[in-house]
């Protein structure tokens, strides 16, 4: 018997997320994303599944070419019109009590001590099931909606969300010391001051006095997932997730991204179990092959090259689109070298252009096949080191639903995916070791770093000018 993996649902409160032109079949009901029940009768459906969580990607602007026209968007419904998706997790709480609940925010979005009351608001109300995708986003029209003239640098934007992640850390673990609620209705306290603290905080973004005004929730800090590919991204992760969400094309490129990833977790104090790794795919399940091999050209009959390509936003010098027949040997972009060479290993009898990237890119993580041969696929993804499968889908509820009846039976009969769930907090249920993040985590620092720490901003600046590290 076999380890079992996790599995989330990946999502969007979109129409198009991921598999472009889907939401145009019948079946499709992605397109009722902004009815409420739509998302309810999709979590119950998962939780019924014993699905771990249900994953919630998020975007705060367009993709690509600010300047230009964003008819294709429109048109194919891609990610605008689209909905908050940290709102739609109060809803999901108390229409469920298992599953977890994972919403992506960008650190440019939210102020740090905004964002932290609201986690910290919807870990109560789901009793300890939230997680947050913690991204520095990558769409120049996103910053322009926040003020700023830009996108920052991809460098100075992982020290921003160094700086953002750490005021919501000095929140949720060190503002409150243990047993600062009392709910004394003798006495008349309803919590002790003496162990609420203010976390005086000063960095180059954020002057932030605190004290956190929610309570500690059943996890204080949220499951912590990142998905940054980069050098930069993958440092971050290793310093600071809990879990990582890669689409690797291949089992042997996640093994090298994993085995790295690892590496440097271990180089900064952590152990190399204290991250999870999910895997991006998604699935056509035929009764046989000949089955699977029709659904996916069905499948296929529906894809949007124009929506794929606007998706990936390829940009010149200038930040302008280029064209779908552009021949990939003429990009001119940061991204250029890794796309050819993909594309080269597919394409060898002429020279591939943008619009065979986006073809390719459809296929590029989906497993086709009889439930077995899927159930024989993950395994080999298990074994490059992937512990889950982030599912994406094709519709809703469809996609899900399927895979619930016809592939989860068949891995737990293997070993490899739950039965029930186990007890306690997400985080208890991913790792097993309690509510709290480990006391390998950085957070941990902060537990109980403020009890004794300065009263005013004068003493914290003073504290900061001798030593600047540590307050």
């Amino acid at each position: 018997m076999g380890k079992p993996l996790h599995f989330n649902a990946f999502v969007m409160n979109t129409t198009s997320h991921i598999q472009h032109g889907q939401w145009r079949r019948p079946d499709a009901g992605q397109t009722e994303f902004n009815d409420v029940n739509t998302w309810i009768n999709l979590a119950k459906i998962l939780e019924k599944a014993k699905f771990d969580a249900m994953f919630f990607a998020d975007v705060s602007g367009l993709y690509g070419d600010t300047e230009a026209d964003y008819d294709v968007y429109a048109h194919e419904g891609l990610q605008i019109p689209s909905n908050d998706p940290t709102v739609l997790l109060g809803a999901l709480a108390v229409h469920t009590t298992q599953i977890g609940l994972a919403t992506t925010s960008n650190i440019v979005q939210n102020h740090p001590f905004n964002f932290a009351r609201q986690v910290s608001t919807l870990d109560h109300i789901s009793n300890g099931r939230i997680a947050w995708n913690v991204v520095t986003g990558i769409n120049e029209n996103a910053s322009r909606n926040y003020g700023l003239p830009a996108l920052t640098d991809h460098t100075e934007r992982y020290a921003w969300a160094d700086e953002y992640i750490d005021v919501t850390y000095k929140l949720w673990e060190g503002s409150w010391d243990e047993g600062a609620l009392l709910k004394d209705k003798k006495n008349g306290r309803y919590a002790d001051p003496s162990k609420i603290n203010k976390i005086y905080h000063q960095s180059k973004r954020y002057r932030v006095e605190g004290p956190h005004l929610p309570s500690p929730s059943k996890q204080r800090t949220p499951v912590l997932f990142q998905a940054g590919s980069s050098a930069s991204g993958r440092d971050f992760a290793a310093r600071n997730a809990e879990a990582t969400f890669i689409i690797a094309p291949t089992p042997d490129v996640a093994k090298e991204l994993i085995a790295e990833t690892r590496r440097l977790a271990v180089s900064h104090g952590r152990r190399a179990e204290d991250i999870k790794f999910f895997q991006g795919l998604s699935f056509v399940i035929g009764d046989t092959e000949e089955e699977a091999r029709e659904k996916s050209k069905h499948y296929d009959e529906f894809i949007s090259v124009d929506g794929y390509l606007a998706h990936m936003a390829i940009l010149d010098r200038t930040g302008r689109v280029y064209p779908k027949e552009t021949k990939l040997k003429d990009l001119d972009t940061n991204t250029s070298k890794g796309m050819a060479e993909w594309a080269g290993k597919h394409i060898t009898d002429r020279e591939p252009t943008l619009e065979d990237v986006a073809t390719l890119q459809s296929h590029s993580t989906r497993l086709e096949g009889t439930p077995e041969q899927i159930a024989d696929q993950l395994e080999t993804w298990q074994a490059a080191g992937v512990d889950g499968i982030n599912v994406i889908n094709w519709v809703i509820p469809g996609s899900f639903q399927e895979f619930a009846d016809k592939v989860l039976p068949v891995l737990r009969a293997r070993g490899l995916a739950q039965s029930e769930y186990s007890e306690g907090t997400l985080r208890q249920k991913l790792f097993g070791d309690g509510d709290l993040l480990n006391e390998r985590h950085p957070a941990a620092r902060y537990r109980g770093a403020f009890t004794q720490g300065p009263s005013n901003w004068e003493e914290a600046d003073a504290l900061r000018a001798k030593a600047p590290a540590t307050v």
